[in-house]
This record gives C-alpha cells, sequence and structure tokens, in this order.
C-alpha cells in the first residue's frame, strides 16, 4: 500500500472580511502548539489571499485560492491568473467546484484547462468532481464521476503533485451525506481511475467534501481511500475547522 498523506483544506468561498483573518491566525497558532500529522490548507476568496498569507508565512497552514483564470496574463477584466495568485502567496487552488461548473458554466475542457494552468504558476491544483442527485438517483453516480475525471484530468498531472475532491453536488451546504459506504465506493472507483492513468496516482490524495462538519469528521476521515476533506462552511471559524483537522490524524 502506498502512504498518502492527508489533507484538510478549507474553502471559504465567498465569505470573509478583514476581521474573519484572525479565524485563520487561530488555526495556525493552534497547530504550531500541537502540530498534526495532516496537511492543512486555507482557501480565503482572492481578495484575502495576500494578506491571510503575509500572516501565515513560516507556519504549517498552506494558502490556496478558490479559482483562477487560464491564461497568464491579458485583457480578462476581473479574472485573476495563476501567477498572480502565486505571486500572492497561495500554493494551492481549487479547480472546478461544482458551483463554478454550474454558476459558471465551466465544462470539463475549461476545468482541464485550468488545471494546466494552476501547473504553469506553480500552484497544486484540489480538482473537484462530483454528481447531482438526478444522476446518482439514476445510478449514474460513477458514470458521471469517471467521465468528469476523465476529461478534466489532463496527463500533464502525470508526475506532479495534485489532489482529487470528491463532492456529490447534493450533499454540498445541504446537511446531507451519502453513507459511508457510498463515500468509500466511489473514492475506490477514484483511485482505481487515478492508479490507472496516472504514475504516481496512488498517492494522490482523494478528498471527500460536501457538509462535513465536527459531528461527521471522524466516520468521514476514517473511511477506506478517504485522504481528508474539502470543507466549506464549517472552515470559516477555527473552533469548527480544528476539530475536523484533529479528526483526520
Amino acid at each position: 500500500m502506498v502512504s498518502v498523506r492527508k489533507l484538510i483544506a478549507g474553502n471559504w468561498k465567498m465569505n470573509g472580511l478583514s476581521n474573519q483573518i484572525v479565524e485563520a491566525v487561530t488555526v495556525a497558532e493552534d497547530l504550531a502548539r500541537n502540530p498534526p500529522k495532516v496537511r492543512v490548507a486555507i482557501c480565503p476568496p482572492t481578495i484575502l489571499v495576500h494578506r491571510i498569507a503575509e500572516r501565515l508565512a513560516r507556519t504549517i497552514v498552506e494558502v490556496g485560492a478558490q479559482d483562477l483564470h487560464g491564461e497568464a496574463a491579458g485583457a480578462f477584466t476581473g479574472d485573476t491568473s495563476g501567477e498572480m495568485l502565486h505571486d500572492a502567496g497561495a500554493r494551492v487552488v481549487i479547480i472546478g467546484h461544482s458551483e463554478r461548473r454550474s454558476l459558471h458554466y465551466e465544462d470539463d475542457a475549461v476545468v482541464s484547462g485550468k488545471v494546466n494552468a494552476a501547473l504553469r504558476a506553480g500552484l497544486e491544483p484540489i480538482i473537484c468532481v462530483g454528481e447531482r442527485l438526478d444522476h446518482r438517483e439514476a445510478g449514474q453516480a460513477l458514470e458521471v464521476v469517471s467521465h468528469q475525471l476523465m476529461h478534466s484530468l489532463p496527463m500533464s498531472l502525470d508526475g506532479r503533485a495534485f489532489v482529487v475532491a470528491y463532492e456529490p453536488v447534493w450533499a454540498i451546504g445541504t446537511g446531507l451525506t451519502p453513507t459511508l459506504e457510498e463515500i468509500a465506493n466511489m473514492h475506490r472507483a477514484i483511485r482505481d481511475l487515478l492508479v490507472e492513468r496516472f504514475s504516481n496516482g496512488a498517492a494522490r490524495p482523494i478528498l471527500y467534501g460536501g457538509s462535513v462538519k465536527p459531528s461527521n469528521a471522524q466516520d468521514i476521515l476514517h473511511t477506506q481511500d478517504v485522504d481528508g476533506a474539502l470543507v466549506g462552511g464549517a472552515s470559516l471559524l477555527a473552533k469548527d475547522f480544528l476539530p475536523i483537522i484533529r479528526a483526520a490524524e
């Protein structure tokens, strides 16, 4: 068995003003006193990336971004390139989150292009996949996720550091979660596909995301083939995020 180091990544989404920075600092200070055995990352809104990266410099908490543009520079008003994010202090970036896929109409080809942009900029991509409720009810969950993996993960990832996050769309922000067996089955299938496609596929973390909270983190994070979590709302406050990090150990 290949050892995979777990990752707990917090996705703040479009939340957080200046007064929220203290929450990230509190997480870093707590982990400095008792270093975890897992990687930890916080992905705030783009406008806070640089400020939080400065505050978390020389701590074990990595800073990431929630999206990036496929080009390095150009006439793309309102967008941010991977090179800009790296310069601001980001080291990881979430790509293909279901909210980007549905609300911004990003298909697998767009996601694949953004993965290449992240690699070009020296960012480690966290690539999201997941099925809608109608897909699962129709017995198409594995087919949908496999298709996303095949077309969202370019072969340029071979031998590179990357993360896959499985987020069933119907579980994001709803309080609903799949059964532990359903999570294990999907993660095992994702692992098999990564091993088949990439030379380092067995060593790449597969995170679960979708209504992860302190009350269910222990069970989810110790399910077979779950290598961490992509945490939404529960990552906004240190008092909620820290128990999830500790549950992964």
